[in-house]
């Protein structure tokens, strides 16, 4: 049905826009900066103007350089473990549901360990032990946070996967000789795409959150820019104090902004799975159009009506 492609859904065309600028920026943000984030040339504590379209820092620093400039990294570390604790999900969750046994033991006590453990403490702690130059490493740090934000999604993935290990194309698969690693990639995988992608999303706002917090604490390298740096430094000169807000807001109005593009994707996920909550992203035109009712009941899933049509020559 056509009307109801995650496409249509006005929230996920919001967050995809809203991600994609984003994503521009981390391309193109050190290029197109009008100033270099370390000059303090300027007039200090300056609000907004067309010379300096954020305003500057009590230092005299261009407040929008270094917003264009932060967004690489901070992007980059989110990106980058969001991907590789995606990627240690699925072994972890598709080993331990489809093998079982010991396997399932070992994998779960280890995920279960990882899930005990406070994330920003343990990270804390594998922080402290990197080499000073890899503190400023965004490749390398989204490495580390990566071993602190997999355990999750390992755990869904492998609830998910024990719920499809005995179906019968599960089954049909097992017959014919397939391998075990090509049933749990080639089989039950692309079932789990829904919940691989909702896992990306949300492992990507946990790591922009933990590398902009730890930032914020001090705990990487100040001489190299991202969000939590910016936080960092008006904190310690008490620009919310002195309502230099232009100082303040922009750093946290994007990291807000990208935890809510991430968001608004996810919601369009959902409503693909879940059939309950396709006409979520339905206007009441397009409601009338698939034949749905305007205003579904509570507790009644709406469905498109289709009417049958009678078989030539049957009586």
């Amino acid at each position: 049905m056509r009307s109801l492609q995650i496409p249509k859904s006005p929230k996920v065309i919001s967050g995809v826009v809203i991600l994609g600028v984003f994503i521009v920026l981390t391309v193109i943000g050190p290029w197109i900066a009008p100033y270099s984030p370390n000059t303090n040339r300027f007039s200090t504590s300056q609000m907004p103007s067309w010379h300096h379209l954020l305003g500057t820092t009590l230092l005299g620093q261009d407040v929008f350089s270094q917003l264009l400039v932060g967004c690489r990294e901070t992007m980059v570390v989110g990106f980058v473990a969001g991907f590789i604790a995606t990627v240690l999900s699925i072994v972890v969750g598709l080993a331990a549901g489809y093998i079982g046994g010991k396997t399932d033991e070992g994998l779960s006590l280890l995920s279960n360990v990882f899930l005990a453990i406070p994330g920003l403490p343990l990270m804390i702690v594998i922080n402290s032990y990197l080499p000073p130059g890899k503190q400023a490493n965004p490749l390398v740090i989204g490495v580390v946070i990566s071993l602190t934000g997999w355990a999750w999604g390992a755990r869904v993935l492998r609830a998910q996967t024990m719920s499809l290990r005995d179906r019968d194309f599960v089954e049909a698969a097992r017959i014919i000789g397939e391998s075990r690693r090509r049933i749990m990639f080639g089989e039950i995988g692309p079932n789990l795409l829904p919940v691989l992608a909702s896992s990306l999303l949300f492992t990507i706002l946990y790591a922009v959150g933990l590398f902009t917090t730890l930032a914020f604490l001090g705990l990487t390298p100040l001489s190299t820019w991202n969000w939590g740096t910016m936080l960092y430094w008006s904190n310690t000169q008490n620009a919310a104090i002195a309502g230099q807000w232009w100082w303040v807001g922009p750093p946290g109005i994007a990291i807000a902004l990208v935890g809510t593009s991430l968001a608004l994707i996810n919601f369009g996920i959902d409503e693909f799975i879940n059939p309950r909550l396709r006409a979520g992203g339905l206007s009441a035109r397009q409601r009338r159009k698939v034949g749905m009712s305007r205003r579904p009941h509570l507790g009644f899933t709406p469905v498109r009506r289709v009417s049958a049509t009678k078989p030539t020559g049957s009586n």
